[in-house]
């Protein structure tokens, strides 16, 4: 079974803006992810200008993956 846990929404219309708010979310989720040690980061794609960035079990502790759906 797969544990997602905060989960952070982010949707764009420029790709620069994309790039800061991807770079916010991971730096916060890592800081968040040390405190476990357990899971990692996944990034999911999920149309354009819409993803989420999510601590996750499927990836391991200091990886960051990244998906489109």
């Amino acid at each position: 079974m797969t544990t997602i846990t905060e989960c952070i929404e982010i949707q764009v219309d420029s790709r620069q803006v994309l790039d800061e708010r991807l770079d916010d979310a991971v730096r916060g989720l890592q800081q968040i992810a040390m405190a476990a040690g357990t899971q990692g980061i996944l990034l999911t794609r999920h149309k354009a200008g819409h993803y989420t960035a999510a601590l996750s079990d499927q990836v391991p502790f200091g990886m960051t993956r990244e998906i489109i759906n």
